[in-house]
């Protein structure tokens, strides 16, 4: 039985120490932080509670596998899961919109025929189908095996099969996912609809990689899901899981160094001076830096990634009950794509009049003190380490407006959730949040190796392989896992 140190308590280091805890090791987590989730938390007033973090759940069968590997209770027994239908509603630049079935190609794509025109719904079906290779090319070594040595394979080759394209005399392939919708695609809608998905995750899809193209056949291969009560619940549920398998909690308890000795991870240094003696030891990917006692990573290494966008989120109170029938996922699309772009990613100093914005509206009893008000919560990309810019959050609210008529009349009180938040709970350099890995594009979006320069040391969570989000988080303490329990030789999940 070894004595293994998991530095912080983010969904990623939570699914790690519940499966090695099963293993029969001795864990003990550290959080700097009072409480577990990283970015899954919850915020409650005056009767009201929203999710601040992620708000829907791609890929739930990551965390039924560690219910299932910890205990005898399935995930089902401890939250209830609500596959979300439509999965989203979309709301375009020139007014149009679009209700998407939840994991129905057919349904999305009879969707689109109806909603955007002869042609269109099968250019995104044809378009799903060239995504679903990429995902088949890519599903075992971007996500359910430890970073290949020679990740570079990875990073040279592009999975997405690009139907040629005829310009100015030459035939070319879509490189990026801003080509897939010009080339392909060929309705900025449809455009739309598919860049939306790289910029919820900060990805400018002018330079993000066509491989990409998988972050949309996740969603409509395996559909979207709500935790009832709010997503918090799945991270109460995990932790409570740690807790059965005898997981160790210290809370309030800043990790500032690694120690090593003989070439390997000893244990941990807090901040009040404690030192813990430790056989491995679990860290997120933001600790890095000789100070912490993590070494760089050797040449040839995948570099941690810097720069990613954050969010602004407005949680919003209103009065008046939720309309029966109203879509749990609304994207309300900018009309301004090329503004929001460049303040994004390029020299723009402000973003556009309306940005695009995420509007999320569960049906959810528990989330209201009664049935006469409704919890909305309205999000939107922004750069990270930024102050608030003047106006912003009027924007956000303006723009929602074209998902929840009426929107300003109904307000009662509204709480805003800035990157300097997000840096707070999870540590992130200027509350950026992460991104996917990702092949091609040069190795940019791919994620450091779970493993580090230094033995015995091992990095988790979103800042680590396979990136983030919440299924990336499960499947990344699954990979650490095993690379403690199995040693070098362990190859993922069969």
């Amino acid at each position: 039985m070894a004595r293994i140190a998991v530095i912080g308590a983010g969904m990623g280091a939570l699914a790690a120490a519940a499966r090695l805890a099963v293993a029969g090791h001795r864990v003990a987590v550290y959080e700097r932080t009072e409480t577990y989730g990283g970015a899954v938390r919850r915020f409650e007033r005056d009767g009201f509670s929203f999710d601040t973090g992620p708000g829907l759940l791609p890929l739930p069968a990551v965390w039924r596998d560690l219910f299932v590997k910890t205990g005898k209770e399935p995930l089902e027994a401890c939250v209830e899961l609500v596959q979300v239908d439509p999965s989203a509603r979309h709301v375009f630049a020139d007014g149009s919109e679009v209700s998407l079935p939840n994991a129905s190609r057919a349904g999305v794509v009879s969707a689109l025929e109806e909603t955007l025109g002869a042609g269109a719904g099968q250019r995104w079906g044809d378009f799903l189908v060239r995504a679903r290779e990429a995902w088949d090319r890519t599903r075992r070594p971007l996500l359910e095996e430890p970073l290949w040595p020679n990740w570079s394979v990875l990073a040279d080759r592009e999975p997405y099969p690009s139907v040629p394209h005829k310009r100015l005399l030459r035939t070319r392939r879509a490189g990026t996912l801003a080509e897939i919708g010009a080339w392909e695609l060929r309705d900025p809608r449809l455009a739309a609809l598919l860049e939306g998905h790289a910029l919820a995750y900060g990805l400018d899809p002018r330079a993000t990689p066509a491989s990409a193209a998988v972050l949309p056949y996740m969603e409509h291969a395996f559909g979207m899901w709500y935790v009832r009560g709010g997503m918090r619940e799945l991270a109460r549920a995990v932790y409570e899981r740690c807790l059965a398998r005898r997981v160790e909690f210290r809370f309030d308890a800043e990790v500032t160094r690694v120690l090593e000795k003989d070439g390997r991870a000893a244990g941990v240094e807090l901040a009040d001076g404690t030192v813990t003696e430790a056989d491995f030891v679990v860290a997120p990917g933001t600790l890095s830096g000789a100070a912490a006692g993590v070494p760089p990573r050797g040449d040839g290494e995948v570099a941690p990634r810097r720069g990613l966008p954050s969010r602004l989120t407005v949680l919003l109170a209103l009065r008046g009950e939720r309309p029966e029938g109203a879509a749990h996922r609304t994207v309300v699309h900018t009309e301004d794509r090329d503004g929001e772009l460049e303040s994004l990613f390029g020299t723009a100093p402000a973003g556009p009049a309306r940005p695009t914005v995420t509007v999320l509206r569960p049906d959810d009893p528990a989330l209201v003190p009664d049935t006469g008000h409704e919890a909305v919560v309205v999000s939107s990309v922004v750069p990270a380490g930024t102050d608030l810019p003047a106006g912003r959050v009027e924007a956000l609210i303006t723009a929602a407006e074209r998902a929840v008529p009426g929107l300003h009349d109904r307000v009662l009180w509204y709480e805003v959730r800035t990157p300097a938040d997000i840096a707070a709970e999870t540590g992130a350099e200027g509350g950026s949040v992460p991104a996917p890995a990702l092949a091609a594009g040069a190795g940019r979006l791919l994620h450091p190796a779970n493993t580090t320069g230094l033995r015995g040391l091992f990095t988790v969570g979103g800042w680590a392989h396979p990136g983030g989000g919440l299924p990336h988080a499960g499947m990344s303490g699954a990979l650490v896992s095993g690379l403690i329990v199995e040693g070098p030789g362990f190859r993922g999940s069969q």
